[in-house]
């Protein structure tokens, strides 16, 4: 299995970017797809995750401000973000597990590579 992430760049604040997931190997559509970042000097958290029924959960940092979706003729997965902030700056990771939408990392068991997203203000 392997996950492609892209779509990172440098953004001002207000701006939108839409993060790309293409997955290789593995149907993103029957399985959960997620997205995490790290921010420099902190932890890897939670973004936002997708499952097959449209299932969707977000992170309350991001929730209303961005919509994970997926192309499943692409088998691709999105994360569309508008009205960024420089607090979003971080390394976006795309991650792929087998049960149920969730923020816990241990149940993803495929991560892409990370694509850096930063804001300025």
């Amino acid at each position: 299995v392997q996950l492609q992430a892209s779509g990172g760049g440098l953004v001002q604040a207000g701006g939108s970017l839409r993060l790309s997931c293409a997955a290789s190997g593995r149907t993103a559509s029957t399985y959960v797809m997620g997205w995490f970042r790290q921010a420099p000097g902190k932890e890897r958290e939670f973004v936002a995750a997708i499952k097959s029924g449209e299932t969707t959960l977000y992170a309350v940092s991001v929730k209303g401000r961005s919509t994970i979706s997926r192309d499943n003729a692409k088998n691709t997965v999105y994360l569309q973000m508008n009205s960024l902030k420089p607090e979003d700056t971080a390394v976006y990771y795309c991650a792929s597990g087998r049960h149920f939408v969730t923020t816990n990392q241990k149940m993803y068991d495929y991560w892409g590579q990370g694509t850096q997203v930063t804001v300025s203000s």
